[in-house]
């Protein structure tokens, strides 16, 4: 399964970048490096100045293939979403129980891979580190209601639309199926964060799936009231 989710092509919105950096060896380099400084340096630090002198390139060759640094990141949390929902795919195909698939799709949500896995030049774990604590930055703005108008979130949008299908199995007449994944995503990779930096505002658990299990019982909870 891991080689076949580690050679998959992720579709991302035309809006999401100036030119598809998969289109040539340049465009590899900035998403792998991005990646790499942002996860490292964090998202405020990083700069297109310093992204270019870390792969030896002008800074207005990166502009080539993104307007601003926002931009960049919108498009790699855009990638994130829809690598996560091929691998939702892949690790829910043959699990014929509705709570069993919920169950297994929070555990995608909440579990950091064990091993990392590289796809089209990009570190899972480390972009999974960028969503984290990052990610709100790419919505968080004032130009939102544009980036939504123009497809910026829709690979996030299609993975939390998946795993709503299967709540309505679950439970047709629940009328927050949405809003339920939107707070456990969220809320889950607010979990890790506090986990690492802030212990006392979570419960840490011996157990590393602790959170998928918490947020597993809260909304089979939820769902079967």
């Amino acid at each position: 399964m891991n080689n076949l989710l580690a050679n998959i092509k992720i579709a991302i919105n035309e809006n999401l970048f100036v030119k598809d950096p998969n289109s040539s060896d340049l465009g590899k380099k900035i998403i792998h490096h991005s990646v790499i400084m942002i996860e490292g340096i964090g998202y405020e630090a990083f700069t297109f100045r310093k992204l270019g002198q870390k792969i030896d390139s002008p800074e207005a060759s990166i502009y080539r293939y993104f307007e601003s640094k926002n931009q960049l990141l919108a498009y790699l949390i855009s990638w994130y979403w829809g690598w996560m929902e091929y691998r939702l795919v892949f690790e829910t195909a043959n699990i014929a129980s509705a709570e069993k698939r919920l169950e297994k799709s929070i555990a995608i949500i909440s579990n950091e891979m064990k091993e990392d896995m590289v796809v089209e030049d990009i570190s899972i774990k480390k972009l999974h580190r960028i969503v984290i604590c990052e990610s709100s930055k790419s919505y968080l703005t004032k130009d939102v209601d544009k980036a939504n108008k123009e497809g910026a979130y829709l690979n996030y949008k299609q993975f939390v639309s998946r795993i709503v299908l299967i709540i309505k199995e679950i439970n047709s007449g629940y009328k927050y199926p949405n809003m339920l994944l939107s707070t456990i995503i969220e809320g889950a990779h607010l979990q890790v964060f506090f986990a690492e930096h802030l212990p006392r505002l979570t419960n840490v658990q011996k157990t590393e799936d602790y959170i998928a299990k918490f947020y597993t019982e809260l909304a089979l909870k939820a769902i079967k009231k």
